[in-house]
């Protein structure tokens, strides 16, 4: 693979924690989501993970982690977090609590600390692919790593999303 990759906050805090991943280009599409993301790298959907930025029903903001081919059943993750309600937050909003272009938001090297919530079936993949900080770039790593890194939670919040 090809090193030229983007130097994101992302790659920048991989790399400061010595954790290793492959990355992966692709050409964004608006709205494409992980769909085209697995399909124009020819990976599984459920592999690709979606990072997600929401809020409680107070506005503090969290991420969750879920995999590409599955949905948050919002009311099942709000009662695993103690929350009351929780809904995703506005583009706009999601990008000032991470630093990240939606599209382009990952877990690692976020703007300021909130709490990350993993959805439990992703630590069975033996490999994930997730976004690496820019649109159209993911980064290929373990998921024990990610574990490591950022501590998340784990959770039970995910639905098939209806065809």
């Amino acid at each position: 693979m090809n090193e030229k990759y983007p130097d994101t906050p992302a790659t920048r805090f991989l790399k400061q924690h010595k954790i290793a991943f492959a990355p992966f280009l692709y050409a964004y599409e608006d709205h494409g989501g992980t769909r085209v993301a697995a399909e124009s790298l020819n990976l599984p959907e459920h592999a690709v993970i979606k990072t997600l930025v929401m809020e409680n029903e107070l506005g503090k903001p969290l991420v969750v982690l879920m995999h590409g081919d599955r949905d948050v059943n919002v009311k099942t993750l709000a009662t695993e977090i103690n929350a009351r309600s929780v809904h995703p937050c506005k583009p706009d909003v999601a990008q000032k609590h991470t630093g990240y272009q939606v599209g382009g938001t990952s877990p690692f090297g976020l703007r300021k600390p909130m709490p990350v919530f993993l959805e439990r079936s992703i630590l069975d993949l033996p490999l994930i692919y997730i976004n690496g900080g820019k649109r159209g770039f993911l980064v290929g790593i373990h998921a024990h790593d990610l574990m490591q890194s950022i501590s998340p939670t784990t959770i039970n919040a995910a639905k098939t999303p209806h065809a």
